[in-house]
């Protein structure tokens, strides 16, 4: 580049030069309009002085105070001090000139000699201050005369700075015009054809370069670009082919992935899941068959979980193999994927897959969080050469796999140990109300059988009785229970799920109840709600055996924090005389509680009822808190009365 800034130095300078001779008609125009602006103030002010004459002789003919004179005068001194020193910050000051400094000093004369005549005592006659202020206001028209021609003139020349700026503003409009096309219009114009040219195909095309400014070095750059172009162009359709090929190559990668990972996400079983996957993956890679193995903990051993298009009398040959018997299923915690010859082994591992006919095995581990699940093995009869994409594609399947199988057993685990909880719940509930008491029914066998014995018959009346009353109860706890573990929640919203709990109260007790719903809040997980539902029904539970209440409610405030109340009218009881474990349904209420991270709180008091109030954590879930443990021996829920050596038979 010879020139580097040629183009950029002629803008400039021309730029330069407009700039000056506008910021200079500029700083004329400013000026001129600082002088107007101070003149026309001045001219107010002047004016004002007539004004305040003709003021300070009526302020004499009424015969105001001296105070008052005084002040007239000094304001008179204050303007015509104003005048003669100005005010910059208004603006406020006189064009002088040699007319307006005679005439200010006409004005100044005339008032150092009137100044003695507004003041003096007694007052002057009237004709004598009326010819005094008149000839102040002549004086005074004098002085605005001279400095509005002056401004005149100053106007005049405003209008001449105005119309020499429009003629500067044409003047540089055509310098513009000018240069732009010269210097830019007319080289754009010119690449701006090389570049149809270009498009249309022609990549001989070329641009004249005749400045060596910076277009001349674009146009030489649009000149190589294009022969660049021209040579690339010559082997431009095989590229295209090739990164078609590539391109397509991925594309059907992605689409085996992403139908595998379908499947896996919805295979229900293990079988399903790796007899699935070994055959989508085998067609994916166009192998002769497919092996899916899973190893032990010790990676001792693997164990064939399916296969596809593998010979039947090898698939029961190798169904459970040792790690290094074979060249499947003999991985290090290290391996990779790898392709293993076949035929130019010898070794007894490798025989059986040499009959057969295939000549390569690919052997992809199957890990989970580095640690080595298992493989599987792809079989082929001719060369094979994995290329690095088709390497990531075989991981990321065998990691999908690996999630998948380990999907599938931590919902195996999941619902074993649901049942397993289930199961123990149910015992609890089962030895907390009927064990509790068929228990108390054996205490009455025996007292019916002493009876018996002795020939009591009150006693054996009481016994009876007894018996038939706690057979009564243990067939309602059964009842009871049924429906507790019958309850599932099927809806967004617990309230009608409790709506029903409650119809069935009323319908067993015949008491009265109501249900309350208040308040906005989110929706509670149907889990959870299965907890709450079941706290309920204990605590309508524990109404319908102890309250002997007449009325019933139930109160749902949904918010951050749900809270669920259940209220009745019945005996209550004193809570300071009888701890939390006085009914046996608040430990299991405290346990369900307990999971979901909720709290249980019973307010009562003997004669004015109970109140059972549950109250959900902000974010509640199963697991949430720990279950609450029993605080001490469950009571018996039977009627009648024990000793305390029957008591201790009872736990």
């Amino acid at each position: 580049m010879q020139q580097t800034a040629s183009l950029s130095k002629k803008l400039i300078r021309i730029g330069a030069s407009l700039l000056i001779v506008a910021l200079a008609s500029i700083g004329l125009t400013l000026w001129v309009t600082w002088q107007l602006e101070g003149g026309a103030a001045a001219v107010n002010e002047a004016g004002r002085m007539r004004m305040q004459t003709w003021r300070l002789a009526s302020a004499v003919q009424v015969g105001a105070n001296r105070t008052e004179l005084q002040g007239l005068v000094a304001r008179f001194d204050e303007s015509l001090s104003l005048l003669r020193e100005g005010d910059p910050s208004r603006p406020l000051f006189v064009p002088w000139d040699d007319q307006v400094r005679q005439r200010f000093a006409d004005v100044e004369s005339l008032w150092r000699g009137q100044r003695r005549l507004w003041l003096a005592e007694p007052a002057p006659q009237a004709q004598i201050l009326m010819k005094a202020g008149g000839e102040f206001v002549e004086a005074s028209d004098r002085l605005v005369l001279v400095i509005e021609q002056h401004m005149s003139r100053l106007t005049a020349i405003l209008n001449l700075f105005q119309l020499l700026m429009m003629a500067l503003a044409i003047g540089g409009a055509v310098v513009m015009l000018y240069t732009g096309y010269m210097y830019v219009i007319n080289p754009l114009g010119q690449l701006r054809e090389g570049l149809r040219k270009l498009e249309s195909g022609d990549f001989r095309t070329r641009v004249d370069v005749d400045t060596v400014d910076e277009f001349g070095q674009v146009a030489a750059g649009f000149n190589r670009m294009a022969a660049t172009l021209q040579s690339l162009y010559e082997g431009l359709e095989a590229k295209v082919e090739v990164k078609t090929r590539r391109i397509e190559a991925q594309r059907v990668r992605l689409e085996a992935l992403y139908k595998v990972s379908a499947f896996l996400a919805q295979a229900g079983s293990i079988d399903e899941l790796a007899r699935g996957f070994a055959q989508r993956v085998r067609a994916v890679m166009k192998a002769d068959a497919a092996t899916v193995r899973w190893s032990d903990d010790a990676n001792q051993r693997y164990l064939m979980l399916a296969s596809d298009c593998f010979p039947q009398d090898l698939v029961e040959e190798e169904r459970s193999l040792l790690a290094g018997a074979c060249a499947c299923g003999n991985l290090r915690p290290d391996a990779r994927t790898r392709v293993i010859p076949i035929l130019c082994h010898d070794e007894a591992p490798v025989r059986h897959c040499a009959k057969v006919g295939y000549e390569n095995v690919v052997s992809v581990p199957i890990r989970l969080q580095q640690r080595l699940l298992g493989e599987f093995n792809l079989f082929f009869r001719a060369p094979v050469l994995l290329s690095a994409d088709e390497i990531e594609l075989l991981d990321a399947l065998a990691s999908h796999l690996a999630s998948s199988l380990e999907g599938l057993r931590a919902d195996a685990l999941d619902r074993e140990a649901a049942v397993a909880e289930e199961r123990a719940l149910l015992a609890r509930n089962l030895h907390d109300s009927i064990a509790q008491s068929l228990a108390f029914l054996k205490i009455q066998v025996q007292l019916l059988r002493t009876a018996v014995q002795k020939g009591q018959t009150p006693q054996m009346q009481g016994a009876l009785d007894e018996l038939d009353i706690g057979l009564r109860e243990s067939i309602s706890d059964v009842r009871e229970l049924l429906v507790h573990f019958r309850t599932r929640t099927n809806t967004d919203d617990i309230e009608q799920a409790l709506r029903e709990t409650l119809q069935k109260f009323q319908s067993q007790t015949g008491l009265s109840g109501q249900l309350q719903v208040h308040g906005q809040g989110l929706p509670l997980p149907s889990d959870v709600q299965v907890q709450v539902l079941h706290v309920m029904q204990e605590a309508l539970s524990n109404v319908r055996k102890h309250a002997g209440a007449t009325q019933v409610g139930l109160e749902v405030a949904k918010g951050a924090r749900w809270r669920f109340v259940v209220r009745d009218n019945g005996a209550g009881f004193d809570t300071q005389k009888h701890p939390g474990e006085f009914h046996v349904g608040l430990n299991i209420m405290r346990e369900r509680a307990g999971r979901i991270g909720a709290d249980v709180n019973i307010a009562s008091s003997a004669g004015q009822g109970t109140t059972v109030t549950l109250t959900l954590p902000p974010h509640p879930e199963v697991g949430g808190g720990v279950a609450a443990q029993p605080v001490g021996p469950a009571s018996a829920v039977s009627p009648g009365t024990a000793t305390q050596e029957n008591h201790n038979e009872i736990h």
